[in-house]
């Protein structure tokens, strides 16, 4: 039964609060946000945490198991594998929010250009076929062995890498749009093709596209580990989670934490990106609101 506040609400209030309602009862998404959640805020919090340098070197604490003092342990170096591992969160996070934003302006660009613009689908799409017939990892790493190791060069690596996969997602919801009435009312309403994506089409895609980026995020940070450990990511200085595990497979037998902690850390992070995923395409399906409903 509509209570009369409810009557009196906007109709977009009553949809975000319903989508906020679904969101929370889904509990692959509850889960994901609780891991992710949880890996957000001890990086927020990382000067808080812990007051050690991730780069200080003590010598006559190398190789301390965890304990009070070290509760990660310590490295080789006896450099602290907590403050290491926590701002190694930090970079790893940077480096996949920046893959997602560059995803989110190019895929949604040149998807929208596929989708609306039939004439230029097949160049467009071509293009991408060629980057996506290469296996990501490899493709990211020809190309930061390319550019050479630097953050920057793995935001660029990952970004080609999975702009073409991101485009065809776009790409597939807007040819699945474009051809609905109310797309062309407008279009016979005399509606700008700007307008039209703008305003009717773009909006209509979000859900698919929101998923994806989840996705796109959870291998980015994977992916950049993976280039970490190969030397082709950020620079030994900087503390990452590649380096960090790439640091201690030496020590496997005498130091185990220098692997598993990190190790862990990613584990985390990408299972708590993934049930994020998963719970929104389970919420934003349209088919999922009709059984819901």
């Amino acid at each position: 039964m509509t209570s009369l506040s409810d009557a009196a609400a906007p109709p977009r209030f009553l949809r975000t609060r319903a989508l906020v309602r679904r969101m929370f009862a889904n509990r692959a998404f509850m889960l994901g946000f609780v891991l992710f959640g949880f890996i957000c805020l001890a990086t927020l919090l990382a000067p808080l945490i812990t007051r050690l340098d991730p780069n200080a070197l003590s010598i006559r604490d190398r190789f301390q198991p965890p304990s009070l003092q070290f509760p990660l342990g310590t490295d080789n170096l006896g450099r602290d594998m907590l403050s290491r591992v926590l701002y190694g969160a930090r970079l790893s996070l940077w480096i996949g929010l920046c893959v997602i934003v560059l995803n989110a302006v190019f895929g949604v660009l040149l998807g929208a250009l596929a989708g609306y613009y039939r004439r230029l689908d097949n160049i467009l799409m071509r293009i991408a076929d060629a980057l996506m017939a290469f296996p990501a990892v490899l493709l990211a790493i020809g190309i930061a062995a390319a550019l050479g190791p630097s953050a920057v060069t793995a935001i660029i690596a990952l970004a080609v890498v999975y702009i073409p996969r991101t485009a065809r997602v776009v790409r597939a919801s807007i040819l699945v749009v474009r051809e609905l009435d109310y797309v062309q009312a407008a279009r016979a309403a005399g509606a700008t093709d700007y307008r039209i994506l703008m305003r009717h089409i773009l909006p209509n895609c979000m859900a698919p596209l929101i998923v994806q980026l989840s996705f796109v995020f959870a291998y980015a940070i994977l992916s950049e580990a993976v280039l970490s450990f190969l030397g082709l990511g950020a620079p030994p200085t900087v503390p990452s989670w590649g380096i960090l595990i790439s640091e201690g497979r030496s020590y496997l037998r005498e130091a185990a934490w220098l692997t598993v902690v990190p190790g862990l850390a990613i584990a985390i992070t990408v299972l708590g990106l993934n049930l994020l995923g998963d719970g929104l395409r389970d919420v934003l399906d349209p088919r999922m609101k009709v059984e819901q409903g």
